[in-house]
């Protein structure tokens, strides 16, 4: 267990992170200042979380590179097609670390598979046995650098997502089962985050052309948590091309635009607002309408936070193309950065999203019984989830912006919210020291998997501004793919759009024995272990998660596994 507390469980300790965390904490001091009071009483006292405060009016939150239009292939004209590999996974990786420098949150490839197969092919890369070698060298590179990079900021790895699976040319196909293969044979890979798309007529059943990556990959997530599984064909998902939508980061969804069609690929989401509604709840609970009251409650603060999203997006809309080097340089986004123009053009294409936490606890402390437990309790979430992107869905309408609900992951804010509301109240549902995410069931309900799925599915296709179902398991379902697959279909036909599975993955870091390791090895008595588990949407090392987020993993039981 390291002996330092982060606010996020990617960080790591160094000397120019300690430099970030004391400007960044005097930027977030000045921000706070400068806004109006009441603006900075809800984040101060625990209704609202401003994600990444210090970027407040200076930088967006997360992008979907539209980056083929801008790749130098002119640069390498003259190398040896060994060369050219070599160069072009350099390249992505200096791509990666600029742009991680320029913005607060996740960089995505929407279809990393058919992109970088496009890549070299215009660099006149042939699949012969040697260049397949090289790119899986290359691939396995990228891999290692994603896991043990933690240069942004000084501290921090970063949050790069690979979409795939819909490929269906040989090119394509190579990539993907490298990228498969490069991530399960790692010693111990956790990252990048790897995104499978689930399309009908491409990979989701016997027949299709990739039915046989959609079994590779459900292989690779047998042992190592990764990849999870986009669900083109959810309810949510249907009505856009499966090439158009992209996962970013843990959950993150930007589809539909006011200002173009509706596309993921050089789109991102500008900032977050996170709602404590467990505070909402404690607050209401002995009025003589405690429902009433919370829902009252929350329009206040929505609007509240309306006002401070809307604040966040015309400061940073002032700022100048030039101040945006890489963006600018490289045309990330959907139109072209400017030197001398102002940048609305461009982030008017992202989102601008209203987040959630803890409707669990709010539902059992509003109504006395666990909303997955009680049809009245389960009728009145979905009524109020319904209520959130109604309110979201009428600003779009009101002010010309792309609005949207988020299923907030919630690392940090899972036990600093739960913090805040000790200090004023007492109640059950805190006892276990965190809250849980977004619309989620308690991650302690051993509820049946297929009713789980059931039960969040609607969620789904409330929330566009992302979320995620996941089923708990005991162990690695390591040689059960069937298992998942069926999961996978029981979540589509349920309209999960989005799905992870979850387990411990424990490994002696002498011995590299891998399993459930309680206490020292039993292969060779090492007391070294890593703990690898899913902190947020990603991956990380247990003992830098955050104490609400050990918390939760220490309350973690398994779904009944009955499909």
């Amino acid at each position: 267990m390291n002996s330092y507390s982060t606010e996020n469980a990617s960080e790591r300790k160094s000397w120019v992170g300690d430099i970030n965390n004391v400007g960044s904490k005097a930027l977030k001091e000045a921000i706070l200042s400068s806004i109006p009071e009441e603006w900075a009483k809800c984040q101060t006292e625990g209704y609202i979380h401003i994600h990444d405060l210090e970027a407040y009016g200076l930088t967006y939150n997360c992008l979907a590179l539209n980056h083929l239009g801008s790749f130098p292939y002119n640069r390498f004209i003259k190398a040896t097609q060994q060369r050219k590999i070599i160069y072009a996974f350099a390249y992505l990786r200096k791509v990666l670390e600029d742009l991680g420098n320029e913005q607060s949150g996740g960089m995505s490839f929407a279809n990393f598979d058919l992109e970088m197969s496009e890549i070299l092919q215009k660099l006149d890369i042939k699949l012969t046995e040697e260049n397949k070698e090289i790119i899986s060298a290359a691939i396995g590179e990228f891999i290692d650098w994603a896991n043990d990079c933690h240069t942004r900021m000084g501290q921090v790895s970063y949050y790069i997502t690979l979409n795939i699976g819909l490929g269906t040319d040989e090119y394509s196909r190579f990539i993907s089962k490298t990228i498969l293969n490069e991530f399960q044979n790692a010693v111990q890979s956790y990252k990048p985050n790897i995104v499978f798309k689930v399309k009908d007529g491409v990979n989701a059943k016997e027949g299709d052309p990739n039915f046989d990556l959609l079994k590779q990959s459900l292989a690779c997530t047998s042992l190592k948590m990764i990849p999870t599984y986009l669900l083109c064909d959810s309810d949510t998902n249907k009505h856009v091309p499966a090439q158009e939508i992209a996962i970013m980061g843990c959950r993150t969804r930007v589809v539909a635009d006011l200002y173009g069609k509706d596309t993921s690929i050089g789109r991102g989401n500008i900032c977050n607002i996170t709602i404590n509604l467990v505070r909402l709840a404690l607050e209401s609970q002995d009025s003589t309408d405690p429902f009433n009251t919370f829902c009252n409650k929350w329009d206040y603060l929505a609007n509240t936070t309306k006002d401070i999203l809307i604040d966040r997006y015309i400061k940073l809309c002032q700022k100048k193309g030039c101040e945006f080097s890489v963006n600018n340089r490289l045309g990330l986004w959907l139109e072209p950065f400017t030197d001398d123009e102002n940048v609305e053009h461009i982030f008017k294409h992202g989102t601008l999203s209203i987040g959630f936490i803890g409707l669990s606890e709010a539902i059992e402390i509003l109504t006395g019984k666990k909303f997955y437990e009680d049809e009245k309790s389960l009728k009145l979430a979905y009524g109020f989830v319904k209520h959130m992107r109604e309110f979201c869905d009428s600003l779009i309408e009101k002010y010309q912006l792309n609005f949207s609900l988020l299923a907030t992951s919630g690392e940090m804010i899972s036990g600093s919210f739960l913090e805040k509301d000790q200090k004023r109240f007492t109640h059950k549902v805190m006892e276990k020291k965190f809250y849980t995410n977004s619309f989620h069931v308690n991650v302690d309900s051993q509820i049946n998997s297929c009713r789980k799925l059931e039960i969040e599915g609607p969620f789904h296709s409330l929330t566009n501004g992302g979320c995620i179902s996941y089923i708990e398991m005991k162990s690695s379902p390591s040689g059960n793919i069937e298992a998942l697959l069926k999961l996978i279909q029981t979540a589509t036909s349920h309209g999960v759009s989005y799905l992870g599975f979850n387990f411990p993955i424990d490994s002696c870091d002498d011995c590299n024995h891998k399993g459930i390791i309680n206490g020292t090895c039993p292969v060779c008595g090492s007391s070294s272990i890593t703990r690898i588990r899913r902190v947020s949407g990603y991956l990380e090392n247990l003992s830098f998660f955050t104490a609400g987020k050990r918390n939760e993993e220490m309350h973690r039981l398994p779904n009944k596994m009955e499909v």
